[in-house]
């Protein structure tokens, strides 16, 4: 016993070891084809338009891109989907890379011709803007809050802004809203809130949690009448535990209402920690599964 034992432990110790190198290599960015420029495909235009002074969000100032794909004909209103946080998902060395996504989908024909708005969170009138996008002083009250503030703001200010320039689908099953962590449960909240405007939510990393109150999501979710809305829900085994909550259990707390009360839902649970590696891995083909009738 005393020879076998320290060998049980020393092959103990190395499964441990390869099972952390398995998790490590789980969490990382798989690019597909749909994230590289393809030969052939018509390239989109990304176009940084000037900053936004809200009304809706008081004194704040904010970055912000529209996507207009090559495809597009001012004779057919458009679909349209905005992401919050938006500076991520416009660069193309990132883990989403929506311009070349978008290209490819729509080339295909897996995804309608669809205006990309990608906002950033706001920071204060009058003082210089943070030097991270991800430190803008208003996007906590911006993205956690629960109630329609936000969709208000996109509602009565950006979408209309958008429209003097392209013409965006009224209908709101071709009406898409996503983001990740506190933008993820923002782009639930729009949906919940007014789902005559916004019927498809994709969601990583969501902070479904009680940073604003978002904890309340599951239970609102199993006790009210089942609103037209699709929704895509990602996050991983390694996501935050901290003291406003524990996320991978939130969201799979979030998955199971959805699921029981009847909603077109798509889960996805990985290994990964707080970040954008496995949500953008899978991101092209969550877009198909979100848009797999077109607008309907």
């Amino acid at each position: 016993m005393k020879n076998t034992l320290p060998a049980a432990l020393r092959l103990l110790a190395s499964s441990l070891v390869a099972f952390a190198l398995c998790a490590r290599a789980a969490d990382e960015f798989k690019i597909t084809p749909y994230h590289e420029v393809q030969p052939g495909v018509p390239q989109g235009k990304l176009i940084k338009m000037p900053e936004w002074h809200s009304k809706v969000f008081t004194n704040t100032l904010r970055d912000w891109w529209i996507y207009v794909p090559a495809q597009y004909k001012a004779e057919k209103p458009a679909c349209v989907m905005v992401f919050q946080d938006g500076h991520d998902y416009v660069n193309l060395k990132g883990n989403w890379r929506v311009p070349t996504v978008f290209d490819n989908l729509i080339a295909k024909g897996e995804l309608p011709v669809t205006i990309g708005i990608f906002i950033n969170p706001g920071h204060e009138v009058g003082r210089a803007a943070p030097k991270s996008a991800w430190q803008g002083s208003n996007r906590s009250f911006e993205y956690d809050s629960l109630g329609d503030r936000y969709a208000r703001f996109l509602l009565e200010e950006i979408l209309p802004e958008v429209e003097k320039q392209y013409r965006l689908t009224t209908d709101p099953a071709g009406r898409a809203i996503a983001g990740a962590s506190s933008g993820g449960i923002c782009a639930w909240t729009v949906c919940w809130e007014r789902p005559d405007q916004f019927r498809k939510a994709l969601t990583t990393i969501g902070s479904y949690t009680n940073i604003r109150g978002g904890h309340v999501y599951p239970a609102l979710v199993r006790k009210t009448e089942r609103k037209p809305i699709r929704v895509s829900v990602q996050s991983g085994v390694d996501d935050v535990k901290n003291e406003f909550g524990d996320w991978p259990l939130c969201n799979q707390q979030m998955a199971s209402a959805l699921k029981f009360a009847g909603y077109d839902v798509r889960f996805d649970f990985g290994e990964g920690a707080h970040n954008s590696k496995h949500g953008g891995s899978i991101f092209p083909d969550v877009l198909k599964w979100l848009w797999r009738d077109g607008a309907k």
